[in-house]
């Protein structure tokens, strides 16, 4: 088995004294659409920071290319990871094409200033994402799903080849969600690592060539979608009974919840073991 560009050895997460995962051992297959599914609050985005190296680790270490990823210097991590995160700062005052602009930074040094590349990884991010018409707006005016495709843009304008995004499908309509998720499995299907926090478990089943399941800050589960998506694991990690049956569009799993009546009985029951 070749050794996965990122992964986690023994990492423990934490804010402050609250300790919200330990001991994670993880690999994210290169090549791969990885996509971490779970409840709220099982440790899903914390992952991703601890990636991004946003957070980091109490315990344990995030290594990048074999080495902690702490070691290497910042614009060397910004040129392999690209990261969308739940829900960035809006700066005051800038409008989309410069705050997409910002996606080059890393490639910025003191003999090489912006350039015809630069311009075009920008064009390129905002075509795709179909924001190239709201250049002159000032971000902090859009909506929360323009918001949402311009923060994507961003990302995308780093050109890396290590995508995380946590909930990039949050405030958009169900349109943008599947052109986004469209968008990052054709750049999965173009040689990029796409790691992204769904909430969605179709999403997840339909677009994911790896899951990584969560529960109370423990992965449970991980592995191609048909092998992962089971009913007995969706009612053991999300409480809900359903059936998982193959989408009639893709063939990949789909869980369909059951009726009210079933779900409600399955709540009853639990109460009286509790």
């Amino acid at each position: 088995m070749t050794e996965a560009r990122l992964r986690t050895e023994g990492v423990t997460l934490a804010y402050e004294k609250r300790v919200v995962a330990e001991n994670l051992d993880v690999r994210i297959a290169d090549g791969s659409f990885t996509v971490i599914v779970g409840p709220n609050a099982c440790g899903k985005s914390t992952l991703l920071k601890s990636l991004a190296r946003v957070l980091k680790p109490q315990a344990g270490a995030v290594l990048l290319d074999g080495q902690a990823i702490a070691s290497y210097p910042s614009k060397l991590v910004a040129k392999q990871l690209g990261m969308l995160p739940q829900s960035p700062i809006v700066p005051g005052g800038i409008v989309v094409e410069e705050l997409v602009a910002r996606g080059r930074f890393a490639h910025q040094r003191l003999l090489r200033q912006w350039s015809p590349e630069d311009e075009q990884a920008v064009t390129d991010a905002m075509r795709l994402t179909e924001v190239s018409d709201l250049a002159d707006r000032f971000v902090d005016e859009l909506s929360g799903g323009q918001r949402q495709r311009v923060w994507l843009a961003m990302a995308l304008a780093q050109q890396t080849p290590i995508l995380l995004l946590d909930e990039p499908t949050t405030f958009l309509d169900l349109s943008h969600q599947f052109e986004v998720l469209d968008l990052c499995a054709e750049l999965h299907e173009q040689g990029r690592t796409v790691v992204a926090v769904l909430h969605d478990l179709n999403h997840a089943g339909r677009y994911a060539t790896e899951l990584i399941v969560m529960k109370d800050g423990r992965v449970v589960a991980q592995g191609a979608p048909a092998e992962v998506m089971t009913a007995p694991l969706v009612e053991d990690v999300f409480a809900m009974p359903c059936r998982v049956i193959d989408d009639p569009e893709t063939g990949t799993p789909m869980v369909v919840p059951a009726d009210r009546h079933r779900r409600r009985s399955s709540r009853t029951t639990e109460k009286a073991h509790a």
